[in-house]
């Protein structure tokens, strides 16, 4: 993609094939739950699209003309108002626009909260507080709903102040530390992998708290952090470090438990593989290589006398795999059972094979643009499958349709309130007729 002109997007529909729309009638998973969100940047507006995928009615708040800051991430579309990473994390929403610090818009966002199921928000510590939208006062105003706040560190407690990014705990988690090469710092992911993966607790705990809703008759707070989320990101380090004392060491494209596990070359591509236990490797010394003398090499014997010789079974490794292409490779370990990647870009990897069997990248129709991507959600529902993608939402784009079918609001009223400052300056697209 470039950041402007014409070329932007144009491949796409050689290259990606239109959404398979889901069963007529089929129902969603998440049919008759509205979600109000407040949030932005990336954890929760994630999130959020997750439930809006499994079916939930999302309203998403944003500031009038401005909207959520994710909508500025580049590269921009010339023609939207919003670039690639907000199209990413937004589909299957409605965006209304309100001007909260005013008292029309809080207004209205208070009417929103009475009818919704959950309420979504990561503003700093304080914030919704100050607007009166705090969750004693929302739960007060409807007890059936799940108030989720998604924290950089915590709501309360020592910590409530602190700004946080996924970089920033990528860092303090010990998340950085172990990622990269020994003879250097270590590198944080360049994906924003807290991000992702406090978007994914925050719908667990979103679908939670309504599973236990059903049994209590009442909503109830939900808090998530991407702190937290980030020192579980780091995985059973923490409980080998609990157990041995020592801090995990980078090991570069190696893995310190599990030998051979790296990146190696063909004659022409590179590509992973992974021996996970003492059958794998004999299988690829056996079947792949030819090599049964090297598989009964007491060196090689366990995984640990691997580690041991590590640097001497790599450069065996290293020669052999340079004997043949990858095809040649690809075809013998598959064959053999071994676990093995390609290492791709991001641009062959959704392009490959496995992406277009499983249909991840698809385009849909797009009322300014004709077509944009859509990436798929890996969850596959047999009975509720996903909500066909709808594209994300202009700023706004929903305010006169969402007052007038959620608030049951009439026109009149609509442009009363836009008079008096609800949706900033503009004046919200079908207030004239929102039906």
């Amino acid at each position: 993609m470039q950041a402007g002109g014409q070329d932007m997007l144009e491949n796409l529909e050689a290259d990606f094939p239109e959404h398979k729309r889901r069963a007529s009638g089929a129902p969603h998973a998440l049919d008759g739950i509205r979600v109000v969100d407040f949030s932005h940047y990336l954890a929760g507006p994630l999130a959020t699209m997750i439930l809006a995928d499994m079916g939930a009615e999302v309203i998403k708040v944003e500031a009038p003309v401005r909207g959520d800051d994710l909508r500025r991430y580049p590269p921009m579309h010339p023609q939207l108002d919003q670039g690639a990473p907000f199209v990413w994390s937004n589909r299957n929403k409605k965006s209304i626009a309100l001007d909260l610090k005013s008292p029309q818009g809080l207004a209205l966002a208070r009417d929103l909260v009475c009818r919704a199921d959950v309420l979504v928000e990561n503003f700093s510590s304080g914030v919704m507080r100050r607007l009166g939208l705090d969750h004693e006062t929302c739960l007060a105003l409807n007890p059936r709903l799940v108030y989720c706040s998604v924290a950089a560190y915590s709501r309360e407690g020592a910590f409530a102040d602190r700004i946080g990014f996924d970089p920033i705990v990528q860092a303090e988690s010990g998340f950085v530390s172990m990622n990269g090469y020994p003879d250097r710092e270590g590198v944080r992911a360049l994906s924003p992998v807290m991000d992702i993966s406090t978007a994914m607790m925050v719908g667990n705990a979103v679908l939670g708290a309504l599973l236990a809703r059903e049994r209590l008759g009442r909503g109830q707070r939900v808090e998530v952090s991407l702190f937290d989320t980030a020192v579980l990101m780091t995985g059973y380090a923490t409980m080998q470090s609990l157990f041995t004392g020592k801090e995990p060491q980078r090991s570069g494209n190696t893995a310190p438990d599990t030998c051979p596990s790296g990146a190696f070359r063909a004659s022409d591509r590179t590509f992973y593989i992974n021996c996970g236990n003492d059958n794998i490797f004999q299988r690829l010394m056996g079947q792949v290589l030819e090599r049964p003398d090297v598989a009964a090499d007491a060196d090689y014997a366990t995984g640990p006398l691997r580690i041991r010789h590590r640097e001497r079974l790599f450069a065996f490794l290293d020669e052999a795999f340079a004997r043949h292409d990858w095809a040649h490779w690809q075809a013998r370990m598959r064959a053999a059972g071994v676990p093995y990647g390609l290492v791709r870009t991001v641009g062959e990897a959704i392009r490959s094979p496995e992406a277009r069997d499983h249909e991840l990248v698809t385009r849909i129709p797009h009322p300014v643009l004709g077509w944009v991507p859509n990436v798929r959600l890996p969850i596959r529902y047999a009975a509720t499958p996903m909500a066909d993608p709808t594209p994300a939402p202009a700023i706004g784009q929903h305010t006169a349709q969402v007052l007038a079918e959620v608030l049951g609001y009439d026109a009149q009223r609509i442009a009363g309130l836009a008079e008096g400052g609800a949706f900033g300056t503009r004046v919200p697209r079908g207030a004239e007729n929102p039906a």
